[in-house]
């Protein structure tokens, strides 16, 4: 996994819930790639449009509040997404997204700092943030050695197969 992610941003505000991540009325379908084409629709309808592998989404607080549906996470993983920062996240939510393998990262105020588009680097390690269009930068909170662990395996699910086969 790389440690240090570019992307272009889609930034939303507060409270973005498991809806507008992923619409309840697409609860029925079960492939990861299916499940993606609806990522983010119900806060943005031509995010699936727009969005590339690797993009960044910024947020504002409470990201991924709402119900615990795990196929948000998915939808979210299953379109590429390079790393999510926010002000604050919905603690199921924020668990359901590192298990499979997404970075998120806490970034006070980085919402103030990101508009739609600018190019974002964050390195997950020391939590440095720039907006390489700009230039502003800001500090996230780094990721703890056994998030990494998890993000360096593509999820918790690999990261115990492998120890399983190690051990």
């Amino acid at each position: 996994m790389e440690k240090v992610v570019k992307g272009k941003a889609f930034v939303f505000g507060a409270n973005i819930d498991t809806d507008q991540i992923y619409p309840g009325r697409y609860l029925e379908l079960t492939d990861p790639k299916n499940i993606g084409r609806h990522a983010m629709e119900g806060a943005d309808p031509d995010f699936g449009k727009e969005f590339e592998a690797g993009d960044v989404i910024i947020a504002s607080t409470n990201f991924g509040c709402g119900s615990s549906r795990e196929q948000a996470a998915i939808a979210l993983k299953s379109i590429g997404v390079g790393a999510i920062l926010a002000d604050s996240f919905a603690r199921i939510f924020y668990r359901n997204a590192i298990n499979l393998g997404i970075p998120l990262i806490v970034c006070p105020k980085i919402h103030d700092q990101v508009k739609k588009g600018d190019k974002v680097r964050v390195n997950l390690i020391t939590g440095a943030v720039v907006n390489e269009t700009t230039g502003a930068r800001a500090q996230a909170q780094p990721l703890s050695d056994f998030v990494m662990r998890i993000l360096e395996n593509n999820g918790i699910k690999p990261l115990i197969r492998r120890q399983a086969t190690e051990a």
